[in-house]
């Protein structure tokens, strides 16, 4: 590559609220690796933390947290295949002009989670967007694809908006997974955001006897009922205690799915779920929150769950899609062009939007619809 062609633009996470839209060096692809234009990336609640500089990603001195700047951030990302180093086409079985999407962990492929299937829990954890120890995120133009990454090919018939959320409804789909969820469980989902949203169409595919979505948004309610939710419970103005313990004859939901990010999901969980019951936490939290663990052994005995990412649940992502069993309609809002970062970055961290899609050379900026 030579001129204008060796440069691209790109968000650049430097600190704290300090992101920069910048002219960049484009990546190239070695050995078994691949370049692929980016035609979408989602802003994710994860990033909107990060941007906030919640202490997860930080740490408590400057250079200690998860996050390793100066990197490009994104993990929602998908793109079509622009350049294949040596060998790749054949070690990720795809060709030049397809539409891809890589899983957001990078596996070492080296450690004992890697090597017993668990990738998801990989030891080293290199994810897209927030170390660029082994490539940066999908906020640029264009992005390298290593050799250890984990790829899938997008039908070329899938709407754009669909495909932009086969990340997120991966993860999803792991945490209805991890639910168990069974034909007469009553069912409660705490939480009704982007994956939220997601997580109500794949649990209203397991057909529950009841799906109860809890969130403080009316908008989003209206739209878990589209989904199929059941029952929909505002806080602010419903007693949620009342309304579950009168559909489940005072005993509690058989499955709560914490989605909120809010420590007051989980302690709202603990006192919704009946014993016996399985409590599943999917969320990316802000802050530390405390909870009275002797409701988890002595009292109800109950079987907590965690979720991270979306293992082996790409194929099903994209199957469900194809097939118009789940649908990005209602929840895809916004969509920006990478310069205009700092007007998404708002939208995305507020009330204002559901899920923002920063797309280069976007010519549909701000709402959609």
């Amino acid at each position: 590559m030579s001129g204008s062609n060796t440069r691209m633009t790109a968000v650049v996470c430097h600190g704290p609220e300090d992101y920069r839209v910048s002219d960049v060096a484009r990546p190239t692809a070695g050995p078994r690796e691949a370049v692929i234009r980016i035609a979408s990336c989602g802003v994710c609640a994860s990033d909107c933390k990060c941007w906030q500089g919640a202490k997860m990603f930080w740490g408590d001195e400057p250079g200690t947290g998860w996050v390793k700047p100066p990197v490009i951030p994104g993990h929602e990302f998908y793109g079509v295949v622009d350049e294949l180093g040596e060998g790749a086409a054949e070690h990720f079985g795809i060709a030049a002009g397809q539409r891809v999407i890589a899983e957001q962990i990078v596996p070492c492929e080296k450690c004992h989670y890697c090597r017993t299937g668990s990738y998801w829990m990989c030891e080293v954890h290199n994810i897209f967007g927030f170390q660029r120890e082994v490539a940066d995120g999908g906020m640029s133009e264009y992005m390298k694809l290593p050799a250890t990454s984990r790829l899938h090919v997008i039908p070329n018939e899938m709407p754009l908006n669909d495909a932009a959320i086969i990340e997120p409804l991966s993860c999803a789909i792991h945490t209805v997974q991890r639910g168990d969820i069974q034909l007469a469980d009553v069912v409660v989902l705490a939480g009704a955001g982007p994956i939220g949203l997601m997580m109500v169409q794949v649990i209203k595919l397991k057909t529950p006897r009841k799906l109860v979505v809890i969130d403080m948004s009316d908008e989003r309610l209206e739209l878990a009922r589209r989904y199929g939710a059941d029952v929909t419970i505002n806080p602010a103005r419903q007693d949620a205690r009342a309304e579950v313990m009168a559909l489940t004859r005072d005993y509690g939901c058989d499955v709560y799915i914490e989605a909120t990010g809010s420590p007051g999901g989980v302690v709202q969980g603990l006192e919704l779920i009946r014993k016996l019951g399985r409590f599943v936490e999917f969320s990316v939290f802000g802050r530390e929150t405390s909870v009275d663990w002797s409701i988890i052994g002595d009292r109800k005995e109950l079987d907590v769950r965690g979720s991270h990412l979306g293992p082996y649940c790409y194929p099903i992502a994209i199957d469900l899609l194809s097939r118009g069993l789940v649908t990005s309609d209602g929840i895809v809002t916004h969509e920006y062009d990478l310069n205009a970062w700092d007007e998404a970055i708002q939208v995305a961290n507020s009330m204002e939007s559901i899920k923002v899609l920063m797309t280069p050379g976007s010519t549909r900026n701000g709402v959609i619809g």
